[in-house]
């Protein structure tokens, strides 16, 4: 059996995959942290456990859990939907946004990314007439600039255009 099957709605995908893709995931984070907590310390010193001892410890349980679901999956095809084509799409549809939402922080900064997000999901997902889109997308992130940069001092990722306006 193959990790699409063809159904009434049309075409769905296994949890087959995304569920070793997770697995993989978590294996590589877990084997960091063990990593990590070995360079610190994992045993117990004078004064009680040093500092790599529990981090390594719960490294060592994710690695446990994500190698045995890695051989479930590996050792059995599953048959259960994961999501239909048409769900895949949506998120797609709302991934590929974020991901150039992030790249354009670096550029841009957060407050004009942020503006540019938002408005996207208001017009194209949300289908707002320009007038409150405007009005939100600009707004919020003049809200989050006073909250983060004026109240609570906390300098965000600033842009060019922060700059020309001496921000």
């Amino acid at each position: 059996m193959s990790d699409f099957s063809e159904e009434a709605g049309g075409a769905a995908v296994s949890t087959r995959w995304p569920e070793i893709m997770v697995a993989g995931v978590l294996l590589m984070a877990a084997l960091l942290v063990m990593f990590d907590s070995v360079r610190s310390g994992i045993g117990w010193g004078d004064d009680g456990p040093r500092s790599g001892y529990f981090p390594f410890r719960i490294g060592l349980l994710l690695a446990g859990a994500s190698v045995a679901i890695l051989i479930g999956q590996l050792r059995v095809r599953s048959t259960q939907v994961f999501a239909e084509r048409a769900q895949l799409v949506m998120v797609v549809q709302v991934f590929v946004p974020i991901v150039i939402y992030v790249a354009l922080i670096a550029w841009l900064g957060i407050y004009v990314a942020s503006a540019l997000l938002i408005g996207y999901f208001m017009r194209r997902h949300g289908k707002y007439g320009w007038a409150l889109t405007a009005a939100v997308s600009v707004g919020v992130p003049l809200v989050f600039f006073g909250v983060f940069e004026r109240w609570f001092l906390v300098p965000l990722i600033k842009g060019p255009l922060e700059a020309l306006l001496g921000l």
